[in-house]
């Protein structure tokens, strides 16, 4: 892209910010970088612009993470992501706001307020969450490409909203080196654009062995999986019978079914596939993540990390009730259900069950798909599937008045919203939210095998 028309989509910047509440942050000097790197425009992401998501540490902006207790926290380093991206010459014009800490799925849970939907100017629509800037800065055409975090869905809900792709790849592609935690074995940097060239040519760029994160995939995993990971013509795709769209509208029904027709019309072939662990995925990811999360929001003591109430009084003469007085609502519900789940009367009946449910999932992906699995030993099934298929949200976005008031209401009921997504993060499964074609706001799921992100990409190709 020329720095002449980047320039002048960062001139749009605040009004869409005025309008939609996309940053919480913007880099004063994304149009002075324009100017005087012309070499930039050579490197593998030229003078793109792109959102980072605040969870995601960068030296020369705040890392929040929408949260009152990191506000204005700078931090002394950029994530492995920032520095990469960097390099290969894209442009980072700000910060993308998110739910606090990545825990919501509406957009609504930041201490700098909600985010909305941009494909909706007129109304105030939730984005989804939880990386809610992320999509709306590519759906608002001021970025070329955002960056997200995806923990249970939160990349790709956020997309179907937007109706722009959202791209969650196998866990341990991409560094999480300076991405602030919610749960260790589940958060996964995503990438959001509006064509899948974009989301590949950013992918090859942060696709990347990291030592500075042991999670991140070595150089041995990685050429393992060139070795067995090969382009296909023809799909064979897999219909969950679990996830048969019971209990969504009619018009959502009919977008997919659209969908399954385009791609047969296409040549591939579509097979139904039974996954019985799928319908556990929810409760335990919501056993799982919180339980995490309890953990790593432990560091915010006030002390290393965070801001301290110093005007509240702790009852037990400690630091800590304090420091978790500016925690907003969502995370403290979040903290008191993972303390739950690792509480002695809770351990063995709910977290140890649910880790052993995690397994069986992922042996259940494994016994349909065609391709192996080099972390789990197996060997793919002959005649197995290289795809599946669903939906990406099982409703379409509401207002932020009835999103807040369903979630005072019942909290759980925003959880709902991740039961099209969990299964692949729980297994740590690439996956991508394409938009369905005829209705806005409509997003259809692709999930593949781990390791077979370029395959899922390639689908993604078939859908648009």
């Amino acid at each position: 892209m020329s720095s002449k028309t980047a320039i002048g989509r960062l001139k749009r910047i605040p009004a869409v910010q005025k309008q939609f509440n996309v940053f919480t942050s913007i880099n004063s000097d994304a149009e002075e970088s324009l100017k005087n790197n012309s070499e930039k425009a050579v490197k593998p992401l030229g003078n793109l612009l792109c959102g980072i998501k605040d969870n995601i540490v960068t030296r020369r902006l705040p890392t929040s993470c929408g949260s009152k207790l990191l506000e204005n926290y700078i931090s002394p380093f950029d994530s492995t992501v920032v520095q990469l991206l960097e390099y290969a010459g894209a442009v980072n014009v700000g910060k993308t706001n998110l739910d606090e800490f990545g825990m919501g799925s509406g957009g609504t849970n930041s201490c700098f307020g909600a985010t909305t939907n941009p494909l909706f100017p007129d109304e105030s629509i939730v984005v989804g969450g939880s990386s809610s800037g992320s999509a709306a800065a590519v759906a608002a055409d001021v970025v070329d490409f955002s960056i997200g975090t995806d923990t249970g869905g939160s990349v790709r809900l956020p997309a179907a909203y937007a109706s722009v792709l959202g791209f969650k790849p196998s866990y341990g592609r991409i560094s999480r080196h300076g991405v602030v935690a919610y749960a260790q074995s589940l958060d996964t940097v995503g990438i959001m654009a509006k064509s899948v060239n974009t989301l590949e040519k950013v992918f090859k760029v942060l696709d990347m062995p990291d030592e500075k994160d042991p999670t991140c995939l070595n150089k041995a995993l990685r050429s393992k999986l060139s070795a067995i990971t090969k382009a296909k013509s023809k799909l064979r795709i897999g219909i969950p019978k679990e996830f048969t769209p019971m209990g969504v509208s009619q018009d959502l029904r009919a977008e997919y079914l659209a969908v399954i027709q385009r791609l047969e019309a296409r040549g591939h072939e579509i097979y139904p596939v039974s996954i019985p662990n799928i319908k556990n995925a929810l409760p335990v990811y919501y056993t799982l993540a919180p339980a995490e999360a309890v953990s790593n929001l432990s560091r915010y003591d006030g002390l290393r990390y965070g801001n301290r109430d110093r005007e509240k009084d702790s009852s037990d003469n400690t630091l800590f009730a304090p420091s978790r007085a500016a925690f907003g609502q969502e995370v403290k519900n979040r903290i008191v259900l993972g303390n739950y789940n690792l509480s002695s009367e809770s351990f063995n009946n709910h977290y140890i069950k649910a880790q052993k449910l995690r397994v069986e999932l992922i042996n259940e992906f494994d016994d349909i798909f065609a391709l192996p699995n080099i972390l789990t030993g197996s060997q793919g099934i002959e005649n197995g599937i290289d795809i599946l298929l669903s939906l990406s949200a099982i409703s379409t976005p509401i207002t932020t008045s009835e999103y807040d008031s369903e979630n005072t209401d019942n909290p759980i009921t925003s959880y709902i919203n991740d039961i099209f997504t969990t299964p692949a993060s729980l297994a740590g499964l690439p996956a991508i939210s394409v938009p369905g074609g005829n209705l806005k706001a409509v997003g259809v799921q692709i999930m593949g095998q781990f390791g077979d992100d370029l395959t899922v990409l390639n689908a993604a190709r078939e859908i648009l």
